[in-house]
């Protein structure tokens, strides 16, 4: 699988950090993008709960995680002064960018149709080196999430060509299982 260049931001504004972030700024740390509507229960139940608790537990390591707050529906109601009250009032502290408007009156805003994104929330993984790792729709599982992230952050500080330890379990054949278990494999089939 060759892996591609996550497409660059298209933003008008951004909240919680002095200056716009660019993926080019962030290369050599790994990126969590959040794409998420102040309006979506979805986000606001689980995406953004989730991306905050990403970066705390990661607070201290080479990862960043972004807010994207990209708007495809209800456009009035979520202008920039909504915004701001928002992440004020649900205490989000990661830098959020606004998604810029999509061109000649399109719905879907720009960095949305460059990720091809589906809704929200959408999250979104960037490795180290700017590449796009993985996009998930909809509400992603914590500890799968923890696990890709790690896995991102060991190959920015190891980098696979510096030898990563490669596993020797070795997977032996199990001679039966049912619903109470699986037996040990016989001598014979070892």
């Amino acid at each position: 699988m060759t892996l591609r260049p996550a497409p660059a931001w298209r933003t008008t504004a951004w909240l919680n950090t002095p200056e716009p972030l660019t993926l080019e700024r962030l290369r050599g740390k790994v990126v969590l993008l959040h794409a998420f509507q102040m309006l979506c229960p979805g986000c606001v139940a689980h995406g953004i709960p989730q991306a905050q608790r990403v970066a705390e537990v990661f607070a201290g390591a080479p990862l960043v995680v972004i807010g994207l707050h990209t708007v495809f529906e209800h456009h009035e109601a979520m202008k920039i002064e909504s915004l701001r009250a928002f992440l004020h009032e649900y205490r989000v502290k990661f830098p959020v960018g606004v998604d810029a408007p999509g061109e000649a009156g399109d719905p879907i805003p720009r960095t949305m149709s460059a990720y091809a994104m589906r809704g929200t929330p959408t999250t979104v993984l960037i490795d180290a080196q700017g590449r796009l790792r993985r996009q998930i729709f909809g509400v992603h599982d914590d500890l799968l999430l923890g696990a890709e992230l790690q896995t991102l952050l060991l190959e920015a500080h190891s980098g696979p060509a510096l030898g990563v330890q490669q596993s020797t379990t070795q997977v032996l054949p199990t001679a039966a299982c049912d619903d109470s278990g699986c037996a040990a494999p016989s001598n014979e089939e070892r």
